[in-house]
């Protein structure tokens, strides 16, 4: 049986544009083309288009889903090892929720009644869902980054990259605990947040102001990135994009 690129749209809830896409970079090709140009997609075409839309979910890039589905040898076993990781992600985002929930509750008391918001959530609890691993996997947008922070963590032991991942936190929370306390993402105390950032990316590799401007762009563009700041607090993604592009201003300007 095979269907019309316009159902397989409507059933997929992927736009035929879309598919004209996967098939033109060879992501997709559908099973045979109409005489009057119209595509049609069979069974297995529709499988795949699954094991792509999955592969998204969990966050990987065209390139990356191609060169999975290339290499996967037995359907039944792919779609298993696709399970697994979206129960692993399932996982993840019921922690992320627990997270985004409490730290709610902590920056309503913070602005009720001024309590430090340090005080009511442990750092180490702000990043449950969100471990270093995934911090390195929101990095796909930048892979000469990915790969310097590979490099630079490599011969770290497992505490020292841990620290590092409270040391993040830790600094999400300050970012957080200014915006809740209505702070302009200009302002002095914010720019010493981005500043400290800055320098500890230069540490890694010799970023320009425009790599950094583009990263802090990317706090709210991709999405690993912009999920881990709006588990701290809703609107961080945007309020550390802000902050970025103004130091970056300030310091071309």
């Amino acid at each position: 049986m095979e269907w019309p690129i316009a159902e397989v749209a409507r059933m997929s809830g992927v736009t035929a544009r879309t598919l004209r896409r996967y098939d033109e970079t060879g992501l997709l090709p559908p099973a045979r083309v109409g005489a009057n140009g119209r595509r049609h997609y069979g069974g297995r075409e529709l499988l795949r288009l699954q094991q792509i839309l999955v592969l998204r979910a969990l966050g990987l890039g065209l390139p990356d889903i191609r060169r999975v589905l290339d290499e996967q040898v037995d359907e039944v076993e792919a779609l298993r090892g696709h399970h697994r990781r979206l129960l692993a992600e399932r996982d993840r985002l019921d922690a992320l929720a627990g997270t985004v929930s409490r730290t709610i509750a902590g920056l309503e008391r913070s602005r009720k009644d001024g309590t430090p918001m340090t005080s009511i959530n442990r750092p180490e609890n702000l990043f449950d869902g969100v471990r270093p691993e995934t911090y390195l996997a929101s990095l796909r947008d930048f892979p000469g980054l990915a790969a310097d922070v590979e490099r630079h963590t490599a011969g770290s032991s497992e505490a020292r990259i841990e620290e590092g991942h409270r040391a993040r936190t830790a600094q999400m929370i300050r970012l957080a605990e200014l915006m809740a306390a209505g702070t302009p993402a200009d302002a002095v105390p914010v720019q010493a947040e981005i500043d400290a950032q800055y320098r500890a990316l230069r540490r890694v590799r010799p970023a320009s102001l425009e790599e950094f401007r583009a990263i802090g762009r990317s706090c709210v563009g991709n999405e690993p990135w912009r999920a881990a700041y709006e588990a701290v607090a809703p609107g961080l993604a945007a309020y550390q994009r802000d902050a970025v592009e103004a130091y970056v201003t300030a310091r071309l300007g």
